[in-house]
């Protein structure tokens, strides 16, 4: 296994996660109509991503799974310690 690749395959999860966080929440604001519209065609894309990282090598799976996994908390982290300084 590669460490490089995996590596670089975290950062790529990680980028997805944050990139369909992103949408997903912009598409929330939206009409319950193109919300809808919007969040199958973000699913479908999700899906063609992670049939194509499957198709890939294992350790290119493997750091896409831990990127993808890491980032949430991370981001949450990020996220609350971004209010707590702005309120003090």
């Amino acid at each position: 296994m590669n460490t490089l690749t995996v590596l670089a395959a975290a950062a790529f999860g990680s980028t997805v996660y944050l990139t369909t966080f992103s949408t997903v929440r912009w598409l929330n604001q939206l009409a319950s109509r193109i919300k809808v519209a919007g969040l199958v065609v973000t699913g479908m894309v999700l899906c063609a991503v992670f049939g194509i990282i499957a198709f890939a090598s294992q350790s290119v799976t493997i750091g896409f799974i831990v990127g993808a996994v890491i980032t949430p908390p991370v981001h949450q982290w990020i996220l609350q310690r971004r209010r707590h300084v702005a309120s003090s």
